[in-house]
């Protein structure tokens, strides 16, 4: 046998060699994302005045609703109005009534997902209903009403009145979170109720003034007038939180399998696990030096025998 003859055992077994170590490489497998969801948004509402009247003309067969309100908002879908006046059309003898007057009116309402906050304030203000064009049903100086409520913390609800009020043209002493009543002959009575809060764990609600309203003033075509009156209101509701994640589950210790012992050479023995962790190999190193051996024995073997032929 020439030595070319040799030459091919000995490129069969580098190539199989090669093959093994690439068959026996780590791979790597990437773990699921986890994606982090944040909580909802909060909620809030501003109104400076909102009326649910009901008007009787004198002949007390025509009941004509009075609803309306002046810069109603609320977030997130909304943001802020300033509007000045509020009208209603068709009530005083066919001619645009205007229910509120006023040279400040602020709402505002704003909402995240950490925080919710409604804001009114109302300056200078004159509430008329139909019936009494020249006498005010009530008249403040300044009222504001605010009411925030933030994720992990108690709401808060408070309304501030400032200065003097006057219901039907009398001025009154109001008590905060109490009732008055005001009486005036030939024209009706007013109930109010100030600075009205209520919260719960996640909810605020502030209203600075809530009026019973039952007048009879027998002027412009008006028998009676009934209902009630809201004056600065805010509400919020919190954001509710995001969901806690959930605790990662220990995985569970795999047990492997020993690799079956390899050839062992002559005057030596296999390395085990503990010896290959001293010099920096791994169980895979061991499966390729034992792939090794093994060609590497045949490689030898094959060797022999020609020596053997070419001799004979």
């Amino acid at each position: 046998m020439n030595s070319n003859a040799m030459r091919v055992p000995a490129r069969r077994c580098a190539a199989v060699t090669a093959a093994v170590a690439l068959v026996a490489a780590p791979v790597a497998l990437a773990g699921p994302a986890h994606a982090a969801g944040g909580g909802e948004e909060g909620r809030a509402s501003a109104v400076v005045l909102r009326t649910g009247l009901d008007v009787s003309l004198l002949n007390k067969t025509v009941h004509l609703p009075l609803s309306a309100s002046l810069n109603e908002v609320k977030a997130p879908a909304s943001a802020e109005k300033t509007g000045l006046s509020v009208r209603l059309d068709g009530v005083d003898e066919g001619r645009p009534f205007e229910v509120l007057r006023a040279d400040v009116a602020t709402s505002r309402a704003t909402a995240d997902k950490k925080r919710a906050e409604g804001y009114v304030n109302l300056a200078r203000a004159k509430v008329h209903v139909p019936g009494l064009p020249l006498l005010s049903l009530i008249e403040v100086e300044q009222v504001t009403s605010k009411a925030v409520c933030e994720a992990g913390k108690k709401p808060i609800a408070e309304s501030n009145l400032l200065g003097h009020v006057k219901v039907l043209g009398q001025k009154v002493t109001l008590t905060a979170g109490g009732r008055t009543q005001v009486t005036v002959p030939g024209v009706g009575e007013v109930t109010l109720d100030l600075s009205k809060r209520e919260t719960t764990s996640r909810t605020a609600a502030a209203t600075a003034l809530e009026l019973n309203v039952n007048v009879n003033p027998l002027k412009l075509n008006v028998a009676e007038v009934n209902g009630n009156v809201t004056l600065v209101k805010a509400t919020c509701e919190a954001p509710k939180a995001a969901p806690a994640p959930k605790p990662e589950q220990p995985e569970e210790p795999k047990t492997e399998t020993p690799p079956a012992p390899g050839p062992k050479e002559q005057g030596g023995s296999t390395p085990s696990d503990e010896n290959l962790a001293e010099t920096g190999g791994s169980a895979t190193t061991m499966y390729v030096a034992g792939g090794a051996a093994v060609l590497l024995g045949l490689g030898g073997g094959a060797l022999v025998l020609a020596r053997a032929r070419k001799r004979a």
